[in-house]
């Protein structure tokens, strides 16, 4: 039993995607932390640096910025962040504050560019813009089977893993930036199609066949999970996580465990000020 002095103080963001906190919480305690749960909209006017300085490291499972109650034609709307989230998030990671983002945090805050570019990637609920072309808007694709594979065995976050990680979860077909700044450590080793995606758009706007315009779905970036510096904070996200089957999966949770205590480091922090 590891003693609470050994314990990672993690800072927990949620809200905003349905989950078991039960299930989330059972892992995190099972891999050596001391889970502190924040839903949003009240987590965003703590994550700062003066409020955040207790914690090693922060985990975000929230998906914030995004109003699922607009008018069907216009879902979801997009919230800004208030100013006072913008600067405090900038503030930990100009301090260099460790960042673990697990599966659909990489939707949250759209009408906030910036947020996007510290996690590397995006998951678009509407067609966009990424790295000067036009994109169309992402896709989901619920307990799936498949084999995950690492890409990089000798990095921290993948200490003890085997080569392959056989895993049933929900997949994206999401935006993974160009940005060289990105570490590749997992990614997908089946071929799945992007014709059986469904789209996030027209999930959102509940539209059934033939209503609408047709969606064109991107091609599947393979990348699972990558580290990255956010400005001076070490970050890995983690797109594997949505169900309590994932959250109970041993290597599922010793990827999750490596990722906390390493963005938690001195090393990753150094690393981060590095790149």
């Amino acid at each position: 039993m590891t003693d609470k002095q050994d314990r990672i103080e993690l800072f927990v963001v949620v809200k905003g995607h349905a989950f078991s906190r039960d299930g989330l919480e059972d892992m995190l305690r099972a891999i050596g932390c001391e889970p502190t749960f924040v839903d949003q909209p009240a987590a965003a006017v703590l994550l700062n640096p003066e409020q955040m300085r207790r914690y090693d490291a922060l985990l975000f499972y929230d998906m914030p910025g995004l109003n699922f109650r607009a008018p069907a034609a216009e879902r979801p709307g997009f919230i800004a962040p208030p100013e006072y989230f913008t600067r405090g998030f900038e503030g930990l990671m100009a301090e260099g504050k460790g960042m673990v983002m697990l599966h659909h945090a990489i939707a949250g805050w759209p009408a906030w560019p910036r947020y996007a570019e510290a996690i590397g990637g995006q998951f678009l609920y509407r067609d966009a813009v990424i790295d000067g072309a036009p994109r169309p808007d992402s896709g989901y694709l619920g307990e799936v089977a498949y084999t995950a594979k690492i890409a990089d065995p000798w990095h921290p976050v993948m200490a003890g893993l085997p080569e392959r990680i056989d895993l049933v979860d929900e997949l994206y077909l999401q935006q993974v930036f160009d940005d060289p700044a990105i570490h590749p450590l997992l990614c997908l080793d089946d071929e799945v199609a992007p014709e059986r995606f469904h789209s996030a758009r027209r999930a959102v706007q509940r539209l059934g066949a033939g209503e609408g315009e047709p969606w064109h779905p991107d091609r599947l970036n393979p990348l699972l999970a990558w580290a990255k510096p956010a400005g001076n904070s070490p970050l890995v996200y983690i797109q594997p996580g949505d169900s309590t089957q994932t959250y109970e999966c041993p290597y599922y949770r010793q990827l999750v465990g490596n990722a906390v205590r390493w963005v938690a480091s001195d090393q990753a922090r150094e690393w981060a000020r590095r790149s």
